[in-house]
């Protein structure tokens, strides 16, 4: 068995960067049997490693990344969270929407459903919205509509071939770890990141890898509801990775009414009828907990990256592009555009 997986199972001390990289070293050569990967998915999946583990662990699948853009996105924020809480609808993708409207630049990055019924990406299909395949087509995509769904591009190819070694064996049984980790999985030249830390998540590990995240201001958000993403009707904390790290509260009713719950806030949409629902969470017809829960996590959208530094400003503003149409008539926008066949040029693709 693995150095590893063996470091895993006993837990007496980190598992360094030479061990990792040996692990992916064989798992690409085909010298790694299914076994080994199977049993290496179990052990993250039922107990998330010390943070020295986890942190080699991504640096060791960060270095072998193909190049990215060198130059950052200037005012680019990436939202996505852990998933794993009470079960709504897709906060975190209608937020991404409301904010964009309102002026923010935003990047979203999620997964097909692990431990939800239907995850961002499942969303995005139905609603025939095109993830981006390519850091230049992203880039194109956030100058044309303010907003962009990245593909799996950003994430390491290394977990494809776990995925291709474990098979037929469906990777949903390894979502704990595939949800806490992925935030920090996805490769992005963003200058801020807010991410959702649900209950079920190991908060406590999630910020310390946090704090050692030096290239981007990075948000964790969590609150006394368990959920993974802001709500006016609990008390919110947001951890900072900063200089030493920090956090500050948003307290129950502090930006918005702290009038009603979940059952207010709709269906976990069924997928048949959740492109309709979703929409109408953007033209503010679906109630309004649900309207001032995506607005206030919009707000944290503007004010992570830098767009307004006001949070009152930042509901106000996300409020408007509700209730205004503008976030439906975005989401329409895109859907519209991206109707339409791909024309490809210079290798990549656009509309």
């Amino acid at each position: 068995m693995h150095l590893a997986i063996l470091g895993l199972l006993e837990q007496r001390a980190p598992v360094g960067r030479e061990t990792w990289r040996s692990f992916w070293d064989q798992l690409g050569d085909g010298s790694l049997d299914r076994a080994q990967a199977v049993a290496l998915l179990t052990s993250l999946a039922t107990r998330l490693p010390d943070h020295e583990t986890l942190r080699h662990l991504l640096d060791s699948l960060a270095e072998r990344r193909p190049a990215r853009p060198a130059d950052r996105w200037p005012g680019t924020v990436n939202v996505v969270g852990t998933g794993g809480g009470p079960r709504t609808f897709n906060i975190s993708t209608a937020s991404a929407f409301v904010a964009a409207a309102a002026g923010v630049r935003v990047v979203k990055t999620g997964s097909r459903a692990y431990s939800s019924s239907l995850g961002s990406v499942d969303l995005l299909e139905r609603l025939g919205i095109r993830l981006t395949s390519s850091y230049e087509q992203t880039e194109g995509t956030l100058e044309r509509y303010g907003i962009a769904f990245a593909g799996p591009f950003v994430y390491p190819a290394q977990l494809t071939r776990l995925a291709r070694t474990v098979a037929p064996l469906s990777m949903k049984p390894f979502g704990r770890f595939l949800n806490a980790l992925g935030p920090f999985l996805a490769d992005l030249p963003v200058t801020a990141q807010v991410t959702g830390v649900s209950a079920s998540a190991p908060l406590t590990g999630l910020r310390a890898l946090a704090g050692t995240v030096t290239d981007r201001t990075l948000w964790l958000t969590s609150n006394d509801r368990g959920a993974d993403e802001l709500l006016g009707f609990a008390d919110n904390t947001i951890h900072t990775n900063g200089d030493a790290g920090g956090e500050f509260t948003v307290k129950a009713g502090e930006l918005v009414s702290s009038e009603g719950g979940f059952d207010d806030l709709g269906p976990a949409a069924d997928p048949a009828s959740a492109p309709d629902h979703f929409l109408s969470v953007l033209g503010g017809t679906a109630g309004e907990v649900a309207t001032r829960t995506v607005c206030l996590n919009a707000a944290a959208l503007a004010v992570a990256s830098g767009h307004l530094t006001d949070w009152s400003r930042a509901v106000a503003a996300a409020e408007e592009a509700v209730r205004g149409g503008a976030a439906r008539a975005l989401a329409e926008r895109v859907r519209a555009d991206q109707a339409r066949p791909l024309v490809r040029a210079g290798g990549a693709a656009h509309v």
